[in-house]
């Protein structure tokens, strides 16, 4: 008897690259189409992201909600993270979930992202973040990195270029911290890059 397949699913966006960038943020892979508030990164209205980003930078936390709707307002994030030179993209390029959630516990990378690649298009990029434990393992695995404690840095030398790699807490709700100690974490990260 054999398995059902899984299918392979491919990422839905295409990398967000100012070419200015000095913060390249990494997540795993988007969830499912039917969780998304909105046709960007971390478009889960239950991921809070954008709502410690918010709160950081704005002091509010739904600083980037789009009134009147459970969504995220594209067009102010990508404002802000063009003005704050913040690229985005995921670790992993192609997946296959293995269940029927968001979950990056069941999320299988089938094609890792060429990080190296997109570092390569962010000539003034000084660091890296991963926002969770699936995205740090796929990066350090593929740029043989030391991997950092959650809310930490490793460095490390990129063709010549000295980078640091922060991990941060992931944004999920699953991930049982409160949004003011994510944000606390995510601070310290802001505040060593002079973003903040």
């Amino acid at each position: 008897m054999s398995l059902p397949s899984v299918d392979i699913e491919q990422h839905p966006l295409q990398p967000f690259l100012p070419p200015h960038a000095r913060l390249l943020m990494l997540g795993s892979f988007p969830p499912q189409r039917k969780r998304w508030s909105m046709e960007f990164y971390y478009p889960n209205w239950n991921n809070d992201m954008w709502r410690l980003t918010g709160l950081l930078f704005f002091g509010q936390k739904d600083y980037f909600v789009a009134e009147g709707r459970k969504a995220f307002c594209k067009e102010r994030l990508v404002e802000f993270l063009l003005q704050k030179g913040i690229a985005l993209f995921d670790t992993a390029s192609a997946v296959r979930r293995l269940q029927d959630n968001a979950s990056d516990k069941f999320l299988e990378v089938v094609t890792p992202t060429d990080v190296a690649a997109l570092l390569r298009c962010l000539p003034e990029c000084r660091a890296v973040v991963t926002t969770g434990e699936k995205a740090t393992d796929t990066l350090c695995a593929q740029l043989s990195v030391d991997k950092p404690r959650v809310g930490d840095f490793s460095e490390f030398l990129f063709e010549e270029r000295a980078l640091r790699l922060y991990r941060m807490p992931s944004s999920s709700r699953a991930y049982p911290l409160a949004l003011e100690k994510k944000a606390a974490a995510y601070r310290v990260m802001y505040q060593d890059l002079g973003m903040l």
